[in-house]
């Protein structure tokens, strides 16, 4: 399959590696010469290095968006205007209205549009369906995850945008529900005009989750829990291992026991997520699989990080149904 790379930063060299691993054509498209340079030392030929990435849309069915995210509604439209299936980087877009046009516009063209939510496609995801699908907590009663280290700050979207955004996906796709409402304290210490530091309280029905997410805390830091009604899985991100600890109340006259039943390290399985995602839209693309991370997928995550932020500002709970 022929494929059009458009952006080749740090994330964009991955995908050119797992695309080529993955036996497609490779087309690459960046506005700067040294990226550009640099895809020829991999062996890309000079045919297919491009700096403008509408030139290549007529050699290529399928494209890959990992460019900054305030560029990705004039990039996606364009592409999919052209008739190219496209893969985005999360986030979709800078605004749900936004993501939804393009949601909109794939939908009308019939093209598939599928969202870089790579947690989906981690094995201690897998590890982690598995384990709520076999009831080992029994039902989740809340979540937290955080998502931190001290690292350069994005330039085009504040860190609620770049990094909770990956929780807000996570929490919906594990506890099988949407996001109704958010909670959110954001700070810009910085002074950047962006959101450095955030805290977001987000509610799937009746399962709340809180996502600290910030470019200061000592890390990197990518753990995430779920409590359930027996105890709780421990997803830790950045060392690939999932914890099951064991556990329940139980009533001990007009008392309660806690009762700790033990922890259990769960089986991970192999795969790297990158590699995982992107076989899977090209399968898609091939019409040989689903879309497993549709636009509209994408769409509600965004929403969620509006909402957060306006939450911020406004000092209260925003209803998720709130953002236009």
């Amino acid at each position: 399959m022929n494929v059009l790379l458009i952006g080749l930063g740090r994330w964009g060299e991955k995908h050119l590696r797992v695309l080529r691993e993955l036996g497609s054509q490779v087309w690459v498209a960046d506005l700067l010469p040294a990226r550009r340079a640099w895809a020829g030392k991999q062996g890309v030929p000079s045919t297919r290095v491009v700096s403008r990435y509408q030139d290549a849309l007529p050699n290529v069915e399928t494209v890959a968006v990992v460019t900054p995210a305030d560029t990705h509604g004039e990039i996606v439209g364009t592409c999919l205007a052209a008739g190219k299936h496209c893969f985005v980087e999360k986030p979709l877009s800078i605004t749900a209205a936004e993501g939804r046009q393009l949601a909109q516009a794939a939908a009308r063209g019939g093209r598939l549009l599928q969202v870089g939510h790579i947690l989906r496609f981690h094995p201690l995801t897998a590890t982690l369906q598995e384990a709520l699908a076999d009831g080992r907590i029994g039902n989740v009663r809340y979540a937290s995850g955080r998502f931190a280290g001290f690292k350069r700050p994005r330039t085009d979207v504040g860190v609620t945008h770049t990094d909770a955004i990956h929780y807000f996906d996570l929490f919906a796709h594990l506890v099988k529900r949407e996001a109704t409402s958010v909670l959110a304290f954001q700070r810009d210490y910085l002074g950047r005009g962006l959101d450095d530091l955030s805290v977001t309280i987000v509610n799937y029905g009746d399962v709340p989750a809180i996502v600290e997410a910030n470019y200061f805390f000592p890390g990197p830091q990518r753990e995430c829990v779920l409590v359930g009604e027996r105890g709780s899985l421990v997803a830790d991100y950045g060392a690939g291992t999932v914890t099951l600890h064991a556990g329940e109340f139980a009533r001990a006259g007009t008392s309660w026991e806690a009762l700790d039943r033990g922890k259990e390290s769960l089986t991970v399985r192999a795969g790297e997520p990158l590699r995982l995602e992107l076989a899977a839209f090209l399968t898609a693309c091939s019409g040989a699989g689903p879309n497993l991370v549709p636009a509209e997928a994408g769409v509600r995550a965004v929403a969620v990080v509006e909402a957060a932020a306006r939450s911020a500002a406004l000092g209260r709970v925003v209803r998720v149904d709130e953002i236009a």
